[in-house]
């Protein structure tokens, strides 16, 4: 390197302004350029074409803030560096902005600014060739003692490292090579220092007084490594690459920001951490194959610079591998009296799900290692399919995670990322193990049946290894990429319906259908459970409300309408927080007494009635004096608090005229009535069907007009003209209401026989049945699915008669005990059927016909 008194810089240098670092000469920096006078000086200066290295700029220090844009000139430091850029790198985004790399040349003084904007240009003089000695004689002469001290500390400090490392074999080199008067602004700018430290060194212009200020810095470098390697430990101190100048990067260009004590204690702490993990991962009892992948990453790890974005991926990589629980499980408590009790306690009523549950818990008492199975627990929405799974997990003394699989869509949620993507981590199944901290908890699906799919995968396919007790024992996670035994963990999955889960999910899966609750069954879960969960959420007492069963099933009855218990509880809230109300407002007036409101009081206000302060618990403003305890919530408070009611039994009324039926349909919240209408007027034969019908409906309607078209003689079916032909000069239009609602279905074919039946005939059908069955164009009644949920919602709008398939006959038998008495159940092989008992007297027929039996 020449030295610098060859270097003629101009008399009037460019002036970039820094205030991120202090360029020394003889070292390089790298700088970012975002102020509008940096910015103009790198557009007119450095990229004009010319080339880079032919153009010399002054960096000077910027002592003001960086970010201000005023008129004014900022503060200059009055010593600089003039340096030329050897590279320009430059984006738009987010906002347009330059990175310099300059190399310093030598020192200058700023003498006049001859120019503020667009950038400053100052006049400036030379310094360091001042300082120039003729020759190296005279400079050893000159500074002698001084001279020869500052090197052999700088000897010193080199050789305390790693000669392996590239960078202190360079630097070596340039302590033999350079000359003197150079090295103290090159090992400044190597070692590490503050902006202040390297400020007293560029305005140290003399060389006496630069060397001066140097030594010290040495000195505390030699001093920092000293005290780093006694307190190493011996067993890792071979290993010198922790010590180094690990940021001497670039030395070519003499830059980097150096080493600091600091960064030796974390690398000794990071040497440490790693001790740690090793014996971490090896007493874990994982797999030998796993402990084999963990000890190879760990080898690679032990070699990899902390820089490499490499290190931080297999470090987070063993820590997993290291806190998955390969050999830690809970003891299962399998006592079956206690766990029909617990159960019992929980839920009521689900008989058949809990004697499912206690069957499993039997059968893995007598035989420890039972695989599967995986239960799937399909009904509405409110019924406590996911409550049932956290009782499993208390039952067997178990830990319980839920997942929700709802929009799922990629299936790297559940089986991971490689680790070649950026911020990959394991699937959702293994992240659950880590959480509960053992290999056989109780792992709850939640919605299996709405995983979505992308374009990233299905995760209903990756689920399938997943849920097969043949297979799961060695499910592969792709983060992992080794296999996890699952074979211990009990999986249930919940859903509303199985039609849209994939049939090979669903072969994996035990069906266990969870039906909506009987209005009985509403009233025991609400006083057994709800009603003590929202006193206790509303911090109120029994001796405060009172809530009779009446008013529970007014509630049930006429203010929600669905198979679950969520809308009762939500109800239930709204009555708590009213009261909570009244309460609040008792214990203030009781606290703070007016003597003068309590003299005005009317005696009649004094005696009130319980139930007339009950009524008035709507309004607060009303109640003047605190109520008496406990508030009774009658009728009358009911319809104050939720308002009028919601649902009213209006079967009765819309059955007033021909041309109406009942029908009853499944939905994944449960079993619902339909009414189905129709009527007719003058046209040209046509069929029109509204109320957002599927493909299945419009193709049972079509049916439905069919049969009665071949079968109007003998049933005297005839239309407004008295033909026979029921679409001669004659439209119909067959409505389903609440057109908003999509209505797909094979159970809706008799109900639509029975409206049509009832339009051609001008006869009423009782206004007391509902019906539901699929029907075939030779009037055969097909069975349907579901009847357990479509019995339950006849019975809850008062119905007293329910049609269904003879071929269902079985189904009747989950039906509670209680519903079965209060309705009577018809048993229909063929439409005949369905239309004597839909009418009053059966159904005319013209006499002299016999209906042929079927051979079907």
């Amino acid at each position: 390197m020449a030295s610098s008194g060859s270097i003629q810089i101009p008399r009037r240098l460019p002036l970039l302004l820094t205030h991120d670092g202090v360029l020394l000469p003889g070292s390089s920096m790298r700088c970012s350029v975002d102020t509008p006078g940096n910015m103009e000086l790198v557009r007119n200066r450095l990229l004009r074409g010319t080339s880079l290295k032919s153009t010399i700029i002054g960096v000077t220090p910027n002592t003001s803030d960086p970010a201000s844009d005023s008129e004014e000139l900022p503060a200059l430091h009055r010593i600089g560096t003039a340096a030329i850029a050897v590279q320009v790198v430059g984006s738009n985004w987010p906002k347009p902005h330059y990175t310099l790399l300059v190399t310093g040349l030598c020192r200058f003084q700023i003498t006049e600014i001859v120019k503020a904007r667009p950038y400053p240009i100052a006049e400036v003089e030379q310094l360091d060739r001042l300082e120039e000695l003729s020759s190296k004689d005279e400079f050893k002469e000159a500074l002698g003692d001084l001279s020869e001290q500052f090197y052999k500390y700088a000897v010193q400090l080199v050789n305390m490292l790693d000669n392996s490392v590239p960078a202190v074999a360079k630097l070596k080199r340039l302590l033999d090579n350079l000359p003197r008067e150079l090295l103290p602004d090159i090992l400044t700018s190597i070692i590490r220092t503050t902006n202040e430290e390297k400020l007293q060194i560029l305005d140290a212009v003399g060389l006496e007084e630069r060397f001066k200020v140097t030594i010290p810095l040495l000195l505390r470098q030699i001093q920092g490594l000293k005290l780093l390697n006694k307190t190493r430990n011996p067993k890792i101190d071979d290993d010198k690459r922790v010590v180094a100048i690990r940021p001497l990067k670039k030395l070519g260009g003499i830059s980097g920001k150096g080493f600091s004590l600091e960064n030796a204690d974390d690398d000794d702490d990071d040497s440490d951490d790693i001790l740690m993990l090793e014996k971490k991962v090896k007493s874990c009892s994982m797999p030998e194959q796993a402990l084999k992948v963990c000890m190879k990453e760990m080898k690679r790890l032990k070699k990899m610079p902390q820089s490499m974005p490499e290190y931080a991926l297999t470090r987070n990589y063993l820590e997993l591998m290291s806190e998955l629980p390969w050999s830690k499980s809970t003891r299962d408590r399998l006592d079956i009296r206690a766990a029909r009790i617990l159960l019992d306690n929980d839920h009521y009523a689900m008989t058949k799900l809990k004697k499912r549950v206690l069957e499993y818990l039997a059968v893995r008492q007598l035989k420890n290692n039972l695989k599967g199975p995986i239960l799937c627990f399909v009904g509405p929405p409110g019924v406590g399919k996911t409550s049932v799974g956290r009782s499993i997990a208390k039952t067997l003394g178990r830990e319980f995670h839920r997942i929700a699989l709802g929009g799922v869509c990629d299936q790297s949620d559940i089986r991971g990322h490689r680790r070649t993507y950026v911020g990959s981590m394991p699937g959702r199944i293994l992240n659950g193990l880590k959480i509960v901290g053992v290999n056989n908890p109780v792992f709850l699906l939640d919605e299996v049946d709405k995983l979505g799919k992308s374009l990233q995968g299905d995760p209903a396919a990756a689920l399938l290894e997943v849920l097969d007790p043949e297979q799961n024992h060695n499910f592969t996670d792709h983060y992992l990429n080794v296999p996890f035994d699952l074979s211990q963990v009990i999986f249930i999955a919940t859903a509303n319906t199985t039609a849209t889960i994939p049939p090979a999910l669903l072969d994996r899966m035990e069906v266990l259908e969870v039906p909506g609750y009987t209005q009985e069954e509403k009233i025991e879960i609400a006083h057994r459970h709800l009603i003590a969960k929202q006193l206790t959420q509303h911090g109120l007492t029994p001796q405060q409300i009172q809530i009779p069963p009446e008013t529970t099933l007014e509630i049930i009855t006429r203010y929600t309408r669905e198979a679950g218990v969520r809308s009762l509880d939500r109800k239930l809230g709204a009555i708590c927080r009213a009261v909570a109300v009244k309460v609040a407002e008792g214990q203030h007036r009781e606290a703070k007494p007016d003597a003068t409101e309590a003299t005005d009081v009317d005696e009649s206000k004094a005696s009130l009635s319980e139930d007339t302060r009950a009524r008035d618990i709507g309004d607060p403003a009303d109640l003047t004096l605190p109520p008496e305890m406990p508030i009774l919530i009658d009728h009358h408070a009911l319809k104050d608090i939720l308002g009028a009611p919601k649902y009213e039994i209006e079967v009765f009324e819309r059955l007033n005229q021909p041309g109406v039926a009942i029908g009853l349909a499944w939905t994944p919240l449960g079993g619902e009535i339909m009414f189905v209408e129709a009527s007719r007027m003058d046209g040209e034969g046509q069929l029109t069907l509204t109320g957002q019908l599927g493909d299945v409906m419009k193709e049972s309607a079509h049916l439905a007009i069919s049969w009665l078209r071949s079968n109007a003689k003998k049933y005297q079916l005839t239309n407004a003209s008295g033909s026979f032909d029921l679409l001669d000069n004659t439209d119909i239009h067959l409505h389903f209401p609440a057109g908003a609602v999509t209505k797909d279905g094979p159970s809706a074919g008799v109900a639509i026989v029975t409206c049509l039946a009832s339009l051609f005939s001008g006869r009423l059908v009782s206004s007391d049945v509902a019906m539901t069955g699929e029907i075939t164009l030779r009037g055969l009644v097909l069975p349907v699915g579901g009847i357990k949920d479509k019995v339950l919602a006849a019975h809850r709008a008062g119905l007293k008669r329910v049609i269904i398939p003879q071929r269902n006959e079985k189904d009747l038998e989950e039906i509670p005990n209680n519903v079965r008495r209060d309705l009577n159940f018809i048993l229909a092989a063929v439409l005949e059927d369905v239309l004597n008992a839909a009418f009053d007297g059966g159904f005319l027929e013209k006499s002299g016909q016999e209906l042929l039996n079927s051979k079907l």
